[in-house]
């Protein structure tokens, strides 16, 4: 049975109206999957990518077709799965509980709670790319997504390297805030933190770690902006 099913399983269990449907849902991924560690990240990675989302698009107050084209990018689904995941974004932008609770559940399916779980910052991405779909992230997203982080425990200056990442296509975009350093720092030590920072988001480990095989998309952005911003450095272009 496909990851899709397995969702669409979850959303049939929630009657029309809930008030807490996908509070249930996230709670049903931890409870169901509960002997099925790797198949619980992949529900629980898609089920968040949906609620956060929308919930997003809530607190921003629109939906373009930039980041409907976004969402896409990231899922692949069949035909026939395409009703559950609409009806699981409705859910998710009806749903009285707010997306503080939804990352609270989500960051408790990380298993250890460990300081920036790496399932986690797959996640915060994904909304940074959906975000960032119609070539600006909005002031309201800025905040919503840093509140998420700070749910999610990622540190203040860890998520400040995730934004700088991804304004990496504007202008003055601070390549030592990419690769979460600060200036001054020995070129040797930018050198390790660079190695470091492309084995640690190398693709692969981003299948390994069941997010889907269209993020590895938005991977290969990430690494790309890391890349970037060491040749920057490296070049001298930048003052240290």
């Amino acid at each position: 049975m496909s990851i899709w099913a397995r969702i669409g399983e979850l959303a049939s269990r929630i009657s029309a109206g809930a008030a807490s449907g996908i509070a249930e849902i996230l709670e049903s991924v931890r409870t169901t999957f509960a002997g099925d560690p790797e198949l619980r990240r992949k529900v629980a990675f898609s089920i968040a990518m949906i609620a956060l989302s929308a919930k997003m698009a809530k607190a921003d107050g629109i939906v373009t077709q930039d980041e409907v084209r976004a969402f896409q990018e990231i899922f692949s689904m069949p035909p026939e799965q395409e009703r559950n995941v609409s009806r699981l974004y409705r859910l998710a932008m009806s749903d009285t509980a707010g997306y503080e609770a939804y990352a609270e559940r989500l960051a408790g399916l990380c298993g250890s709670g460990q300081r920036d779980c790496q399932m986690l910052e797959d996640i915060l991405d994904g909304l940074f790319h959906i975000a960032k779909a119609d070539g600006l992230i909005h002031e309201k997203e800025v905040d919503f997504l840093r509140r998420i982080a700070e749910i999610f425990n990622i540190s203040d200056s860890h998520f400040r390297a995730i934004l700088a990442r991804h304004a990496v296509l504007q202008e003055g975009s601070d390549p030592y805030a990419i690769l979460g350093i600060e200036r001054g720092t020995s070129f040797e030590a930018v050198k390790r933190r660079y190695r470091e920072l492309v084995t640690e988001h190398h693709p692969d480990k981003l299948v390994a770690r069941g997010v889907p095989e269209e993020f590895v998309a938005i991977a290969n952005d990430r690494v790309a902006a890391i890349n970037a911003a060491y040749e920057t450095i490296e070049r001298g272009r930048v003052p240290a």
